[in-house]
C-alpha cells in the first residue's frame, strides 16, 4: 500500500481463500478497487470477481465422473479447460468505492 498501487489483483490459491475476509477487509480499509478469481469474495464483500463458472465445472466434472461409471478409461480422456466464465459486481461496495461502472455492468448478474 505504501507503494502507492492504484489497485489489487488477487488469483486462485487455497492460501488467499482461506484468507478472503482479511483480504476483502484490507482492501476496503486502504480504499483499494480489487477484483478477485473467485466469486466467493463479491459474496464476502469484495468489489468483484472474474473467472470459471464454478456451477459448470462441478457440472462438467459429474459428466466426467458419469464417464468413468459408464467404463471409460480416466487416462485417455481428455483434459477440459474451463468454457463459462463470470463477471460479478458487488454494487454496495463499488457504491463506496465511489467507483462508475457503466449502465450495461449495473444490472444483477446471472449465472
Amino acid at each position: 500500500m505504501q507503494a502507492g498501487a492504484g489497485a489489487l489483483f488477487v488469483g486462485t490459491s487455497p492460501f488467499y481463500f482461506s484468507r478472503r475476509r482479511q483480504l476483502v477487509a484490507l482492501a476496503a480499509r486502504h480504499a483499494l478497487p480489487a477484483t478477485y478469481a473467485q466469486r466467493a469474495f463479491v459474496a464476502t464483500g469484495g468489489l468483484m470477481s472474474y473467472g470459471a463458472s464454478d456451477p459448470d465445472a462441478y457440472r462438467r466434472a459429474g459428466i466426467y465422473v458419469g464417464r468413468i461409471l459408464k467404463g471409460e478409461r480416466p487416462g485417455e480422456m481428455p483434459v477440459e479447460l474451463p468454457t463459462k466464465y463470470e463477471l460479478v459486481i458487488n454494487l454496495a461496495t463499488a457504491r463506496t468505492l465511489s467507483s462508475r461502472f457503466h449502465q450495461g455492468c449495473a444490472r444483477s448478474p446471472t449465472r
